[in-house]
């Protein structure tokens, strides 16, 4: 019997990359849907970062008829009442620009001392199947907002989100560090389980 197949329904290379690093001890063929086929993005639209995971995941499944994962994940910070939230790929206006959103933050905290920059990480994933079921997954990862940006690797804000514990950004993580303490990562351990127990 081959194996059954997982489609991230995300075409953002460097988060399905990291989706795939985390499960791949899995007995899964996990593709990106850009690699399965050319499939429209699905409209964001939803208030919550649950209701996005989980239309993106539904969407690809019926579409494709198999297994589909999709995150939403954003940044939250404190004294800025949660923003950018899930605006926080396009907050700056410019859908994936991760330059001018990190301009845009940095400019709104210029004034925001090191005790007031709290901020977190957080992601939803949804598993959805073909025929409707879906099941999620949370994960959120607690931080600071830095001064400006440092650090090479990662996408989006982690140049800015520094890991207090370890006085680093999450860019300035090593992948198999980030890929353990990350929002994802706890979203994905708790899918990981539930895989586990499906296809184990």
């Amino acid at each position: 019997m081959s194996k059954p197949d997982l489609v991230i329904a995300s075409k953002n290379k460097h988060k399905v990359r990291e989706i795939q690093e985390i499960l791949a001890d899995l007995p899964l063929v996990v593709k990106g849907v850009s690699e399965v086929a050319d499939l429209p993005e699905v409209v964001e639209d939803g208030a919550t970062f649950e209701a996005n995971a989980v239309k993106k995941a539904l969407q690809t499944a019926k579409a494709l008829g198999c297994m589909a994962l999709a995150d939403d994940s954003g940044l939250m910070v404190d004294c800025l009442n949660g923003e950018p939230g899930v605006h926080s790929a396009r907050y700056a206006g410019s859908p994936g620009n991760d330059q001018l959103n990190n301009a845009r933050l940095l400019s709104k905290m210029k004034d925001v001392p090191w005790e007031r920059r709290d901020a977190h990480f957080h992601c939803v994933i949804a598993l959805a199947a073909p025929d409707g079921e879906v099941t999620t997954y949370t994960g959120t990862c607690s931080g600071k907002i830095g001064f400006e940006p440092r650090g090479d690797h990662g996408f989006g804000y982690d140049p800015l989100f520094v890991v207090p514990e370890l006085s680093q950004t999450f860019a300035e993580l090593d992948p198999e560090t980030k890929n353990r303490i990350s929002h994802r990562a706890k979203a994905l351990a708790q899918l990981r389980q539930g895989l586990s127990e499906k296809f184990g």
